[in-house]
């Protein structure tokens, strides 16, 4: 009797990541994050405010994905000078930093000395007080936390008018600093937004909000799921090309004032 023999799958294989350096075609040296990924079908290049990133399946080599990046050299060069960071994302310094983008705007910003280290907006804009001794993980958090009250005052006051109508409410909503996305819609209900939304201009945020909370009445981007949208939030497209044209920039801003990689 023949006994058929079952050969165990390969356990999966995890994400490789290392550094490459590359000349560019004035003569700049720069880092280009290189990634061994298995899920990827195709070499791929990206260029993002972290820089340049070239993405390689499983089984290409190192010498084919050397040979893309010198053919996309001057692509590369045109991405990240559109990419550079300007003074507006440098990180936050006490007694430094003069405003804060909040809402669209440029709020001026006030330092005090404080026992405890908090900030608050005020009628004239932003005021820090800090201790005179204060590590960067708590000016960093101390920055977050003002950010993410804020948002939550600006979802507060838009959600309740979008609730009816949709299956349910979210579970929870969480903001996060995104790399890419500026919103997600998770399978138990849960909705992340970007916190970059809250430096913006507040009908771009709310914008995002809608769209997510579309998702609970069509899981997709179909032409029904665009159509609960424009019910909702006719000026969609408006925010849409606004993001396109300004999107990077804030998510940029954020990072450099949070000084996160």
């Amino acid at each position: 009797m023949l006994r058929l023999l079952h050969r165990k799958p390969a356990p999966p294989r995890s994400i490789e990541r290392d550094v490459v350096h590359l000349m560019l075609d004035d003569g700049a040296t720069i880092e280009v994050r290189r990634v061994r990924d298995p899920r990827a079908k195709r070499l791929k290049l990206s260029v993002d405010e972290r820089g340049a990133r070239l993405t390689l399946p499983w089984r290409a080599s190192l010498v084919s994905g050397d040979r893309f990046l010198q053919q996309h050299r001057e692509w590369l060069g045109e991405q990240l000078a559109r990419h550079a960071p300007d003074d507006d994302a440098a990180p936050w310094a006490p007694g430094v930093t003069s405003y804060l983008p909040l809402r669209g705007e440029d709020l001026p910003l006030h330092w005090h000395e404080g026992r405890f280290a908090r900030i608050e907006r005020q009628q004239d804009g932003i005021h820090a007080f800090l201790p005179t001794r204060v590590s960067d993980v708590t000016l960093r958090g101390t920055l977050r936390g003002f950010y993410e009250a804020e948002a939550r005052v600006d979802i507060g006051r838009w959600l309740p008018g979008y609730l009816a109508g949709l299956p349910r409410a979210p579970r929870q909503i969480r903001l996060k600093v995104m790399s890419s996305q500026w919103g997600s819609l998770a399978p138990d209900g849960t909705l992340t937004l970007d916190l970059a939304l809250v430096l913006g201009r507040p009908s771009a945020f709310e914008y995002v909000l809608v769209h997510e909370l579309c998702h609970l009445l069509q899981a997709n981007h179909s032409p029904a799921f665009w159509h609960e949208v424009e019910a909702r939030f006719p000026a969609w497209r408006d925010e849409r090309a606004w993001f396109h044209s300004e999107g990077r920039r804030l998510k940029a801003r954020l990072r450099g004032l949070l000084a996160e990689d």
